[in-house]
């Protein structure tokens, strides 16, 4: 059976902002939740500060602990496409798959261009044969942060104006700025306004993160696009 996990967008962030956010999937169904090692909690794509590197975060394991560990029957794949303008098609897909033995030893492939394999676990990472790129993969904080009182609030807010909210062309609810400045101030503080508490402080999750040369990954141009599953046979 294949696993796939896509990135969810939060309902509240798209009535408020009406295009693509940051996203995070931390609770699921029965079946999701039954079988961590392949539960994607978030997945995020950054660049360095020279525009020389890509670096690739997949977060799994909600609510980890030091006695977690990696599935040996598990691949865990970022794939990537680059184009060279947004509306270009996208290249062929370029894709890195990790897997773990029960050792937890890691082995990584980029495409068919470099490889790597040995314990990830120190902080610093492994490089790869060819060292265009490198891999970290083991327990680390919750990287996420989550307000959720704030959702709470304004999502008695959302319910309360659904029935008068109407859709564009597009799908996206119209909202009037008084509203859509509400919802952003909740979401952004505790109730009745003050510090936002973050309800994923002190969580852990089992992180898989690569540091990779960008040439590696658009050779069709600079658009970078990244979405990460897992895959059980």
């Amino acid at each position: 059976m294949k696993q796939s996990r896509w990135p969810v967008f939060v309902m509240l962030a798209l009535l408020v902002l009406c295009q693509p956010t940051q996203s995070a999937d931390h609770v699921d169904g029965p079946a999701a939740s039954a079988d961590p090692t392949a539960d994607i909690t978030d997945v995020f794509a950054w660049m360095s500060p020279d525009a020389l590197s890509v670096f690739l975060a997949m977060n799994l394991v909600r609510n980890a602990t030091p006695a977690s560990r990696f599935s040996d029957s598990v691949q865990y794949v970022f794939h990537t496409t680059s184009r060279p303008a947004f509306a270009s098609p996208p290249s062929v897909e370029t894709t890195i798959i990790c897997t773990f033995n029960a050792a937890q030893t890691i082995q990584c492939w980029v495409g068919f261009d470099d490889y790597v394999t040995g314990d990830a676990s120190n902080v610093n990472g492994i490089p790869s044969v060819v060292g265009r790129f490198r891999v970290f993969a083991g327990l680390r904080n919750d990287p996420f942060f989550f307000n959720l009182a704030g959702l709470r609030v304004a999502g008695r807010t959302v319910a309360g104006v659904a029935g008068t909210l109407q859709l564009d062309a597009a799908g996206c609810p119209r909202l009037d700025t008084a509203t859509s400045t509400d919802l952003v101030n909740k979401l952004s503080t505790a109730p009745g306004g003050g510090v936002a508490v973050n309800n994923f402080d002190k969580f852990n999750v089992l992180s898989i993160v690569l540091a990779v040369d960008k040439t590696l990954l658009t050779r069709n141009g600079p658009i970078l696009s990244v979405w990460g599953s897992t895959n059980r046979p």
